[in-house]
């Protein structure tokens, strides 16, 4: 198979990942926010994260570690080492899930009934014990996965568990019952989750033993290489995760924290499907950019970060204006006040998405210390913002805190970035696609709260049309992305409509041609 097949067969099983577990996953927590209402969905999540900090932390280190020295030792014609590698990093994340776990445990003991209230204690640390382990050994299996270049067991386990878990979520509300099998819901869909993962990865390693022992030149490297990681991916947790949940319910009530949660949960999804699978992209491509020079490295992120604008733009003007009748519709009149937490929250992570170009560009160019840094200022700020202003404001607190952190973060990487390559973005391009947004959005305000909520987000649909033009009319394009427009309209459309071909073709004349 030619390097081009494979680029794009692993793109095809990533994106089948990405958006089955987006869609279904969604749907998954949008019934059993419906079942539980803001008071328990609210607790419930509080547990979730925990799992999720559990995982983070158990195997953040580890993981990473797979992907990098699975893929460099078959590059390197060394894969009679792969076997002892991935038995020295499972080795190492039992050590992190029983430091993890240890910490769980001191925390529940300590403030188990402000961040679980209502649960029995002992229950829960062992259903922790058990959703870590597994969970934290399937991301392990897919890091395997990764680094052997096989894309496909993602796909598979994402198509077969994730409709399982659903169904199991909707017969547990056809039902009735209680929040407790709820959480049994998502022991059954770790179990499955580690089971179909660990059965298809062992097959694909290459001959070796089983036991962790490595090279002298390799171990050094390797146990850096999962520390180093583990600080940037647990701290960088929670400065990307609703840890806003956490200090809610703690120190407001589980059901602002249920608010928080809808918002922040259809926020997050929707920003992460706007750079979609170039998102993974992104670092590659920085790194081949700076072998060829850091001016070359610059204008790439220029260009990465006013492409990623054009698609969070709209979603962002769009999104906040139809925030109430898409809460509404989705979640229910008991979720009213999510619809602030979700304009608020994909403004945020629209911000940060757009951002990703200037983070590939500081890793790729090596700058891992100045990264990890930036996280960790960013995740102790998040944790005092919350911790303060949620106990004076509840709902509104976590709001203004996960605002501050989030442009905070993006103005950070932006200009590191800038300082790395001497290269800005295009800030004229940038505000005038802002524009472009707001101009296709703002008719939308005449019917809001005027329509019912169906109709109204199908009006939005259709205004949504006008973004194109009016962002073509505002320079928000190149002339060799219009150029790219005009070869689609005239090969899938045929030249229809004849406005269009004739749109784009003023668009082409009128821009400038790029500098040689």
């Amino acid at each position: 198979m030619t390097l081009r097949a494979r680029t794009l067969r692993n793109t095809l099983f990533s994106s089948v990942a990405m958006y089955t577990e987006f869609a279904l996953g969604m749907l998954t927590s949008i019934l059993i926010a419906r079942h539980l209402g803001p008071d328990g969905f609210g607790a419930y999540s509080a547990v979730i994260w925990l799992v999720g900090m559990g995982v983070a932390a158990s195997n953040s280190g580890t993981a990473s570690a797979a992907i990098k020295f699975v893929a460099e030792l078959r590059g390197a014609d060394r894969s009679h080492l792969v076997r002892p590698l991935v038995a020295y990093l499972r080795r190492a994340q039992r050590v992190y899930v029983g430091i993890s776990l240890a910490v769980g445990a001191l925390a529940l003991w300590i403030a188990g009934h402000r961040v679980a209230p209502g649960f029995h204690h002992g229950l829960l640390f062992v259903f922790l014990a058990v959703a870590i382990s597994l969970r934290a050994g399937y991301m392990f299996n897919i890091g395997i996965a990764k680094g052997l270049e096989n894309f496909r067991i993602n796909a598979m386990v994402a198509l077969v568990s994730t409709p399982l878990n659903l169904a199991m979520v909707f017969a547990v509300m056809s039902t009735d019952l209680p929040v407790e099998w709820l959480l049994g819901v998502f022991l059954v869909s770790s179990v499955v989750f580690y089971a179909m993962s660990r059965s298809q990865v062992k097959p694909l390693l290459p001959p070796g033993e089983d036991v962790p022992s490595l090279p002298p030149d390799l171990a050094p490297r390797v146990r850096r290489q999962m520390l180093y990681s583990t600080a940037i991916v647990t701290i960088g947790f929670i400065v990307s995760s609703e840890v806003e949940v956490l200090f809610l319910t703690a120190y407001a009530d589980p059901h602002a924290a249920g608010q928080f949660k809808v918002g922040y949960q259809l926020a997050s999804g929707a920003s992460a499907l706007v750079p979609g699978v170039f998102g993974a992209l992104l670092l590659p491509m920085m790194a081949n950019a700076l072998s060829q020079g850091r001016e070359v490295a610059g204008h790439r992120f220029a260009a990465s970060t006013a492409y990623l604008m054009l698609l969070s733009a709209p979603l962002v003007a769009f999104g906040m204006v139809l925030s109430d009748p898409l809460i509404h519709l989705l979640y229910g009149n008991a979720y009213e006040a999510g619809a602030t937490a979700f304009a608020v929250c994909l403004a945020g992570c629209a911000a940060i998405a757009t951002a990703q170009g200037a983070s590939s560009l500081l890793i790729s160019a090596d700058r891992q210390r100045a990264v990890l840094l930036l996280i960790i200022a960013c995740g102790v700020l998040k944790l005092v913002l919350d911790a303060w202003l949620i106990h004076i404001d509840g709902l509104r607190g976590a709001l203004i805190a996960f605002g501050v952190v989030a442009a905070l973060n993006v103005a950070s990487y932006t200009t590191l970035a800038i300082r790395e390559c001497g290269i800005s973005p295009d800030w004229g391009r940038l505000l005038r696609t802002l524009l472009a947004a707001a101009l296709s959005a703002t008719p939308l305000l005449a019917v809001h709260h005027h329509l019912p909520p169906l109709a109204e987000i199908a009006v939005g649909g259709l205004l949504a049309l006008t973004y194109l033009p009016w962002s073509l009319a505002l320079n928000c394009w190149t002339r060799n992305d219009i150029a790219h427009m005009q070869q689609l309209h005239a090969r899938l459309l045929r030249g229809r409509p004849r406005i269009g071909a004739r749109l784009l073709a003023w668009a082409h004349a009128r821009t400038e041609a790029p500098a040689t």
